[in-house]
């Protein structure tokens, strides 16, 4: 598909990211406002209003269970309010999953942190991975992007075992 079909859109200019973070976890090992700005910034395509809220596991259970129908914690979850300015958003990040997560698949805590702050940041911005067409065009901008931000690829298994 050539850049001028695509469904995604890219501006000439940079898109501006106004960025809050929000800690409501007692993790120790979270990563850091700015490198979780410099992950959401590799992924912008436009301007974005986010608020990132990085939760416990009870937290991240209520609003799975809350908005998704889901009772248990999930590694992310993405809300959309799509202003006429700008495109606002909250996504949430339950830190035990992600380290539950990043040690059973060998991954680097925060190659895992980053890999997600991209998949939600082109989550709200259109991107899906609902067919096989969808899900290949989205992996390829992540692992492009992770590899850029000179991380492994996300989708390769074991990457860190030694």
């Amino acid at each position: 598909m050539s850049a001028m079909n695509s469904k995604h859109t890219h501006k000439l200019l940079p898109a501006k990211l106004s960025l809050a973070v929000q800690y409501a976890s007692t993790a120790q090992d979270l990563p850091t406002r700015a490198q979780l700005r410099r992950w959401v910034k590799a992924a912008l395509q436009r301007d974005l209003c986010m608020t990132l809220r990085i939760v416990d596991e009870a937290e991240g259970r209520e609003l799975n269970r809350n908005y998704r129908g889901k009772d248990y914690a999930t590694n992310v979850l993405t809300f959309v309010y799509d202003e006429p300015e700008q495109l606002a958003s909250d996504v949430v990040i339950c830190a035990p999953v992600v380290k539950k997560e990043a040690a059973a698949q060998h991954k680097d805590l925060y190659a895992h942190y980053a890999h997600l702050a991209i998949h939600a940041t082109l989550h709200l911005q259109g991107y899906e991975h609902e067919n096989d067409a969808d899900a290949a065009e989205m992996e390829a901008l992540e692992t492009a992007l992770m590899l850029k931000l000179r991380f492994p690829n996300p989708y390769q298994e074991d990457q860190y075992q030694t």
